[in-house]
């Protein structure tokens, strides 16, 4: 009953992680901070958002797509377990290792979504005090998006290493063969991380929604325009975001720039 739940789920996060739209934020991340780094070298935002680049990285070696594409391919399709009384299931090493590198992950992108936090409030500060205009509006932009879709993320792998958790207690209790040593992989994943997630992201998403207001300045290079025009462009965001959802397989927020309720 729990191969074809732990296969989709597999392909879910599969997905998400090796999204065409994750790997353009980080290549334009590193081409802003490619394009500041002698001018803001010892610059606060800068330094926070190469903290940013950095868990990007320990992510991207991690090679967790790697791993979640091996342990779809050892989980036999429907038809196949279907077929048969008896089936191949993933080895209880694959599963300890897949679930470690779940675990890993989870940990590395809930540091990943602190530092996008921090970097993004001290973009704020500094766009206030009409400091480097441009980069810290981008910066805003850049960071906003890496939040909601490694947010998206995580809870793909949290709701996976359920499914992993109770796969590998179903076959050591089959047949015992013990890989990681030394480790107890814990039931609840909230334990392991030290933190509940979903309390965790609405406080730092309230603190990211509540930062102090831009200066009038930013006012005059964005204009407020009239109500019938906003109403309109409300509309077609709204029709727009609705095709889109309808076309994609995999329900994501989207970060269209403003407040979705």
């Amino acid at each position: 009953r729990w191969l074809p739940v732990l296969r989709r789920q597999c392909d879910i996060a599969n997905k998400r992680l090796s999204g065409t739209s994750l790997a353009n934020e980080g290549r334009v991340l590193r081409a802003v901070l490619y394009a500041y780094h002698s001018r803001l070298l010892r610059h606060r935002s800068y330094l926070a958002m190469q903290q940013v680049e950095q868990c990007l990285k320990r992510l991207w070696k991690m090679n967790l797509v790697g791993s979640l594409e091996t342990l779809a391919e050892l989980i036999p399709k429907k038809n196949t377990s279907q077929a048969h009384v008896e089936c191949l299931v993933p080895s209880q090493p694959v599963l300890e290792t897949v679930a470690l590198k779940v675990l890993g992950g989870c940990k590395l992108i809930l540091r990943l979504l602190d530092c996008c936090c921090k970097a993004f409030l001290l973009s704020v500060k500094h766009l206030c005090s009409e400091e480097y205009i441009l980069m810290n509006t981008v910066a805003l932009g850049l960071l906003s998006r890496l939040w909601i879709q490694y947010r998206c993320v995580l809870q793909s792998l949290t709701s996976l290493y359920g499914t992993l958790s109770t796969s590998l207690h179903l076959v050591s209790a089959t047949q015992q063969m013990p890989y990681i040593k030394g480790f107890i992989f814990p039931s609840d994943i909230s334990n392991f991380l030290g933190v509940d997630i979903s309390s965790d992201l609405k406080k730092q998403k309230a603190r990211m929604l509540t930062t102090k207001k831009t200066t009038s300045w930013l006012k005059k290079l964005f204009p407020t325009m009239p109500k019938a025009v906003l109403e309109v462009g409300k509309k077609r965001r709204f029709a727009t975001c609705m095709s889109a959802v309808r076309k994609h397989s995999i329900p994501c927020p989207t970060d269209i720039g403003e407040l979705v309720l």
